[in-house]
């Protein structure tokens, strides 16, 4: 494209504005709010977030004395001073929020609060999920004054929880608990969650009877609730869902399927509100602004009409971002309109790379741990990449406008697919595609009906019912063909997780492809993305084995690959009409470690906890053979016998328990499946107690050495007996259970008694997943947290290890 040549005009203005001629000795100065001091402050506090362990507060304070006089005195070495500023603020902020989650001496205690119900509650089924501010007065405990928590209320009669509503003001009674998640390769971080949106604490309503609503919904988001009740009752068509999103950035009601088919598509970046739901705001702002002025002449008197549309511009996009929920895209653009109006009044010619570093800097220092969110570096390299390939002038003409809009869309594929692969694990392929047809028809059409419809409603109820519904309308014109390339088995290609090398070679290869025509060896850019696109999984050899306990919390789900199969020992815990493990836990964990199929899977026995999330992992991963026990509530295609065997690459799996005609007695009747390899043995018991253990210890106490072993039970105390632990002699036993669970699984004897048989006890609630390895190098293991360590680590906060023989115990 001939139109990419352009982007060297860009960098060279990019060098031209960073550094001008300060006197003979040659010294540089660097604009404060320029591009480089932008990039500056960017690395510093990305460099810190990224830390496994934050410095201690007296450093980052000592950071502040030079890179403060780097700024103000050495200008020369100002983009130095910046990062170094970058570096202390972000830690300072990362720190302070950390400290402010709850102590350990209110963690799980009942307590009463009162405060405000923030931005809009979601209701599911059996719960709903709401933010909640406590309020600052001396009545409330001094370490969650002024705190956000997030709470959830569950319920099996919703009509109790439809008093929830957004801005009323409440008194809870509620436990809490700090912040804590799962670690799961290809999951994501609720730790990193709450410290970018400054939760202090997580819990749930203990007695909603004595729940008391002191004052009815106020505010903005008030507003927006109500705002989008109005939608709802005004488009009877299920495109509602999808107008109460565009229009306020309202997602409850979109399922699972509407996220899965956005996501196949490319389309979540449009669906939340964006910088140009902003821009269309400020722009009806300027105009309603200049309209008056020209009304009335005599208001140019006391400030010209330029002057006052600019300024309608400034307060419609900040207060359309107030409205909406302040998310990073809406005030990104909302600063970069604001420094617009501001060159245009001081009568300044301002380059938009400017306007983005200005931008830039203005929302890290407002919030430097917004470098934590997705929406931060899709919104800022989005605009960055656009800029540097594209000329900022509009293209002469119909052709030139499409060959614009093309040249744009490739640009930001090819340069936003790198950033795509590694938060979210996934590349669309059908998004180029679908892009290029959804962006200008939802931009132009659907998008300004639905807020012409929210501006209409504002100002007289009803009017704004028949521009939801023409919004509606022209949505669904177009979403049965985007749904129809969104559910093609090819939309959508899910990546195993890479190393962290990946990410700068694959940006490192956009850059080289996207330079101009000509350069030679170009094409060569493609090996960089290698990395990234087929990154080293540890796949096990022939006779080898490749062990993985999900974090699933208290629940279980072990994924046992051999070189060239897989299967799928259980499929963790889930709530009927809540919670699933399964698809929040279990199938990310699958795709971060590049299982692209499972050959069979086995459902150990029917409770919840391990069979909850069978049907979400089917869903994605399609098990051709399920064994289950007879009899089990969850069944199977071929019943779990014990004597029943089959050879994987080199790999002997059999099943020891239950026999044949065993009955169906829960727990005791769970598969126990014996794992033989050239280099070890592997024993997953499942949920068996200590009558099934000493049958098995009866019936052949040799076939249950094992190197590795699941501890039975979770760690209860009716498991795990003295002789069965002696038979097995394992090295290393493995717990899968949830953090601070109410059944304190394991239990401390458990874990005593298996530590003095001479295992090494790891527990997936202080460990996360843990991945195990038998094969020529020996028994190896990685523990997840460990291995991506994060300075918010919520355990090692906490002073827990993850060796629960040499941990205190709990």
């Amino acid at each position: 494209m001939a139109i990419v040549a352009q982007r060297w005009s860009f960098a060279s203005g990019f060098l031209a504005s960073g550094a001008t001629a300060a006197g003979e000795a040659g010294a540089y100065t660097w604009p404060l709010f320029g591009p480089h001091c932008a990039v500056a402050l960017l690395a510093g506090a990305g460099c810190c977030l990224l830390l496994p362990v934050f410095p201690p507060h007296w450093l980052l304070l000592v950071l502040l004395v030079p890179g403060a006089a780097c700024v103000w005195r050495w200008t020369a070495l100002r983009p130095l001073g910046v990062f170094l500023l970058g570096v202390a603020f972000a830690g300072l902020q990362a720190t302070a929020v950390l400290a402010a989650q709850l102590p350990n001496s209110l963690q799980g205690k009942p307590l009463t609060l009162s405060g405000q119900i923030r931005d809009l509650p979601v209701s599911e089924p059996r719960r709903t999920r709401f933010e909640f501010v406590v309020d600052a007065d001396v009545r409330q405990p001094e370490a969650l004054r002024g705190k956000t928590l997030r709470l959830s209320w569950y319920d099996d009669d919703p009509q109790p929880r439809a008093a929830l509503r957004a801005g009323s003001r409440w008194e809870l009674p509620v436990r809490l608990r700090a912040p804590r998640g799962l670690r799961n390769p290809g999951g994501s971080d609720a730790e990193r969650y709450a410290l970018a949106a400054r939760i202090a604490a997580t819990g749930h309503v203990v007695k909603p009877l004595r729940a008391h609503r002191r004052a009815g919904p106020v505010g903005i988001d008030a507003w927006r609730e109500d705002m989008s009740a109005h939608i709802g009752r005004a488009v009877s068509s299920d495109s509602a869902r999808y107008v109460r999103a565009l229009a306020l950035g309202d997602t409850r009601f979109l399922d699972q399927t509407d996220w899965a088919r956005l996501r196949a598509a490319g389309l979540t970046h449009l669906i939340a509100i964006s910088g140009f739901h902003v821009g269309l705001v400020a722009g009806f702002c300027a105009l309603l602004v200049a309209g008056l002025w020209w009304l009335f002449p005599s208001l140019c008197h006391g400030l010209p009409r330029q002057f006052a549309a600019g300024g309608g511009a400034i307060c419609g996009a900040f207060g359309y971002a107030v409205l909406t929920g302040m998310a990073v895209p809406t005030l990104r653009t909302a600063v970069m309109i604001a420094a617009l109006v501001a060159t245009r009044w001081l009568r300044r010619r301002q380059r938009l790379a400017d306007v983005l570093a200005l931008g830039c800097i203005v929302l890290l220092l407002l919030d430097p741990l917004a470098l934590l969110g997705a929406g931060f570096w899709l919104s800022f390299a989005g605009v960055a990449w656009l800029l540097w390939c594209l000329p900022e002038g509009d293209a002469a003409g119909l052709r030139g406008r499409l060959r614009g809009l093309v040249a744009a869309q490739a640009v930001a594929s090819l340069g936003l697919l790198p950033l795509g692969v590694v938060l979210f694990g996934q590349a669309s392929t059908a998004g180029p595609l679908a892009n290029l047809v959804a962006v200008p028809w939802w931009s132009l059409v659907v998008v300004p009906l639905s807020l012409l419809g929210v501006l209409a409603e504002a100002l007289h109820a009803g009017w704004g019912g028949w521009l939801w519904q023409a919004s509606a309308w022209c949505f669904d014109l177009l979403w049965p063909a985007l749904a129809w390339i969104a559910d093609s088995p090819l939309a959508l290609l899910w990546l195993p997780e890479s190393r962290w090398y990946a990410l700068p070679l694959a940006l490192l290869s956009a850059f080289w492809l996207l330079l101009p025509r000509g350069l030679p060896g170009r094409w060569l850019a493609l090996l960089l993305w290698l990395p990234l696109l087929h990154p080293p999984q540890e796949l096990p050899g022939p006779g080898e084995l490749d062990l993985t306990t999900v974090d699933v919390g208290q629940g279980l789900s072990v994924l046992v690959r051999t070189h060239r199969h897989a299967l799928l020992f259980d499929m963790g815990p889930a709530v009927p009409d809540g919670y699933d493990a399964g698809e929040r836990a279990v199938v990310p964990a699958l795709h971060g470690l590049g299982v692209r199929r499972l050959d069979a899977g086995i459902v150990s026995h029917g409770d919840m906890d391990h069979a909850g999330g069978r049907a979400a992992v089917a869903a994605v991963f399609p098990m051709p053979i399920v064994l289950a026990p007879a009899g089990s509530p969850s069944p199977g295609s071929m019943d779990c016998i014990a004597g029943r065997s089959w050879t994987w690459d080199g790999v002997r799996f059999t099943i020891l328990h239950p026999g044949e005609g065993f009955p169906y007695l829960g727990n005791e009747a769970s598969c126990v499946l014996h794992i033989e390899t050239a280099y070890g043995n592997v024993l997953l018991p499942g949920d068996i107690g200590g009558y099934a253990e000493r049958k098995l210890v009866r019936e052949g106490a040799s076939t249950l050495r094992s190197d590795v072993v699941l501890v039975p039970h979770h760690g209860s105390d009716g498991s795990s007996d003295p002789a069965f632990i002696t038979a097995v002699g394992a090295r290393l036993a493995l717990v899968s259970s949830g953090a601070d669970n109410r059944f304190r699984h394991p239990r401390p004897p458990v874990v005593r008694r298996w530590c003095g048989a001479g295992a090494e006890v790891l527990d997936t609630a202080r460990s996360g997943a843990l991945r195990v390895w038998l094969g020529q190098g020996g028994l190896r293991v990685r523990e997840y947290r460990s291995f991506r360590e994060r300075a918010w680590d919520a355990v090692r906060r906490r002073g827990q290890s993850a060796g629960l023989c040499y941990a205190p115990e709990r």
